[in-house]
């Protein structure tokens, strides 16, 4: 590699959500700055391909597990089925999500259960099951993918921006307890990313408004997140803890 700094020779990544879209980039990324990688999502039929497209070329290891976020049990299962098979997890990328769009006054109570398990809950029952061996290592890195809609909204996306602004706070206060051992906590807010999750709640007409909003004038590229995603999980962003990296082709500005 052209630095050290973003050489992730010797350490193992678990990302979430891994095997479509932003997780699958950020993986691939992963392996060919010299990371293990694990990834995980509901569907086996989609993580075995994913997993060969990741490591292909890369020389790594890499292993996937089947794993419901919104059930903790399978959050836990994942957490131990990484450990076992990779010896550790140095690197936590909490990027699975979903999205059910409703008006507050039509808010279901099981689209809001989904919603806050998924980006949320699971967020929590994962990290807290990774962290107690990164503090025994006293190196780690924990990267919450939230959204610019922890900033902004549009209407009916309640449940939405609340479980991605909650991650800020969330991230930060990790940042805190963790920051002692070497282990530091952030958050990445993509913004207009045209991944499975946007195009099926977007109409053509948002889509394409969304990509007006932007000062690059389009939708961004999965693989534009790696090089912020690498920057969080590598020596290079050693003194970046508890911020929100913002990865939106200028839609805030704008």
């Amino acid at each position: 590699m052209a630095t050290p700094l973003f050489n992730l020779t010797g350490k193992t990544a678990l990302v979430t959500g891994g095997s479509k879209g932003l997780g699958k980039a950020m993986a691939r990324g992963f392996a060919e700055a010299g990371a293990d990688v694990v990834i995980s999502s509901r569907h086996e039929n989609e993580l075995r391909p994913a997993l060969e497209d990741i490591l292909k070329g890369t020389g790594r290891k890499g292993h996937y597990v089947v794993a419901d976020m919104t059930k903790r049990d399978d959050v836990k299962r994942l957490a131990q089925a990484a450990l076992e098979r990779m010896g550790k997890i140095d690197i936590l990328v909490n990027n699975a999500g979903t999205n059910k769009p409703q008006a507050i006054d039509a808010i279901t109570d099981p689209a809001w259960d989904e919603v806050m398990e998924i980006n949320l809950t699971s967020v929590m029952v994962l990290t807290r099951a990774l962290v107690p061996q990164m503090k025994q290592h006293r190196w780690g890195r924990v990267i919450h993918i939230s959204s610019v809609m922890a900033f902004l909204s549009k209407e009916g996306r309640n449940i939405y921006s609340a479980t991605k602004a909650a991650l800020v706070g969330f991230a930060r206060a990790s940042a805190l307890d963790l920051g002692p051992f070497g282990i530091t906590v952030n958050c990445i807010a993509p913004g207009p990313f045209l991944t499975d999750l946007p195009a099926s709640v977007l109409s053509a007409a948002e889509q394409q408004a969304f990509a007006g909003h932007t000062a690059l004038g389009r939708w961004g590229k999965p693989e534009e997140l790696v090089g912020p995603a690498l920057l969080l999980a590598s020596d290079a962003g050693s003194y970046i803890t508890g911020e929100t990296i913002v990865v939106d082709g200028g839609f805030l500005c704008k």
